[in-house]
Order: C-alpha cells, then sequence, then structure tokens
C-alpha cells in the first residue's frame, strides 16, 4: 500500500484529494491545524500540524519516520491569503507578509525537509507543491497580491530547487496551480462569481492526474489545472 502525506486536507482541493487517495487504496497521513469531522469520518490517519510552527512539524515527524514507513507522495498543499484590502502596495504589513510566507513558504519547506529521509525509502517519490499562477513573474500582469503572490513565487524558487538537488536521487517535484477553485481561501467572493471556477473534487481530479502522469522527465516543472505547463 502507498503512502501519501497531504496538509490541509480539512477543506477544500486537500480534503478532495485526500478522499480519491483512499479511494485508491493509499494510506493516507491528513495534516491540518483544524481536524474537522469530515476529515476524521475518512479511512485516514489525520494529525493536527501547524506549519507555522517548526515545533509541529517536528512534532509529526516524529511521529512518521520512526514507522519506516517510505513515503511515496507528499503534497503540500494548505495556504492561505491575506484579504485584499490588506495585500496592497499601501497596506500590506510585516506582519501579515510573515504569516503568509509561514504558511504558504516556510512551512512547505521545513516539512518536506523534515520527512525527506522516508522520501528517499520510495521507490518513485512525487513531491507535489500547491503554487498559483499569481506566483509567476513572468504571468503578472495584474500586480497587487503582495504578501500572496510573493510567497508562490518563493515557493516556486523552492519546489525548482528541489527538484535540482533530488533529480539524482529519482524524486520528482512539481508545482501546481490549481485555477480558480471554490474554497474558502479567497474571502472575498471573487471566485465564485468567476465563471471559471470549479469544485473542489474537480480540481483535485485533474491535478492528480498530472501528478500522476508526469515523471523524471517532468521535475522541476509547473503545470497548470488543465495540462498545459507555465512560465515561472
Amino acid at each position: 500500500m502507498p503512502t501519501a502525506v497531504v496538509t490541509g486536507a480539512n477543506s477544500g482541493i486537500a480534503h478532495a484529494w485526500v478522499k480519491q487517495l483512499v479511494t485508491e487504496k493509499y494510506e493516507v497521513f491528513a495534516l491540518d491545524i483544524t481536524i474537522g469531522p469530515e476529515l476524521k469520518a475518512l479511512s485516514c490517519q489525520s494529525f493536527q500540524c501547524d506549519l507555522t510552527s517548526p515545533d509541529s512539524i517536528f512534532k509529526f515527524a516524529s511521529h512518521f519516520n520512526p514507522l519506516n514507513k517510505p513515503l511515496d507522495l507528499l503534497l503540500n498543499i494548505a495556504g492561505i491569503m491575506a484579504p485584499k484590502p490588506s495585500d496592497t502596495l499601501e497596506s500590506v504589513s510585516s506582519q501579515t507578509l510573515l504569516q503568509t510566507f509561514q504558511t504558504n513558504t516556510f512551512g512547505p519547506l521545513l516539512l518536506t525537509q523534515s520527512l525527506l529521509p522516508r522520501i528517499l525509502e520510495a521507490q518513485s517519490p512525487k513531491l507535489a507543491f500547491m503554487s498559483s499562477r499569481v506566483g509567476s513573474i513572468a504571468d503578472n500582469s495584474s500586480g497587487g497580491a503582495y504578501s500572496y503572490r510573493a510567497s508562490k513565487a518563493a515557493l516556486n524558487a523552492i519546489g525548482k530547487s528541489m527538484a535540482m538537488d533530488l533529480k539524482a536521487k529519482g524524486v520528482v517535484v512539481l508545482s501546481l496551480h490549481p485555477g480558480f477553485v471554490i474554497s474558502g481561501l479567497n474571502k472575498s467572493g471573487d471566485t465564485e462569481r468567476n465563471p471559471e471556477a470549479v469544485m473542489p473534487e474537480e480540481a483535485a481530479g485533474k491535478l492528480w492526474g498530472i501528478v500522476k502522469a508526469k515523471g523524471m522527465a517532468s521535475t522541476g516543472t509547473f503545470w497548470h489545472r488543465e495540462g498545459f505547463e507555465l512560465e515561472w
């Protein structure tokens, strides 16, 4: 039975992806800062983990690593987005920047680092980072969203570096853009009004198809939910 660790699993895309993995007979370790009844009801192991806390990450790793299970799949999906009014050129603060980077950027790096021994034991391990097209510097034609955009651009840099560092060790690393998804991430209501928005189940299904299809030739690349490659 393959093993997967998924962050942000209490809701949205990550929750839908956990359900898919359970259906496909993965042993899933589902992480989130909040563990709700819907997550508890799934046939997976749920763990409260705060990605902004190195101690919390260490606590989970201290539980998982001694199990001696090769980690076949790590999905770094958890993320936050500051409200638009507090993430403009005029309003963004160091506190907003720090909070956003801790969850969106530092947490995924440190969690991956902590689980690396088990990742390297898997036969064909894959790592996926939930980025955003907003994090593409080449694609930035609208500005704004300073903390969110910068955190995702930095996450892309981390994913690319990790792909280079782990290529010789057989680890595939992918960055993903989910598109507009109706979830709790964007509190402004803009997503729900967007005609391109999809439900988490559709986004998770399409992204999972991409992750399954990509091999070492695609490591260190950035993919849209609809299957085309994005610019950095």
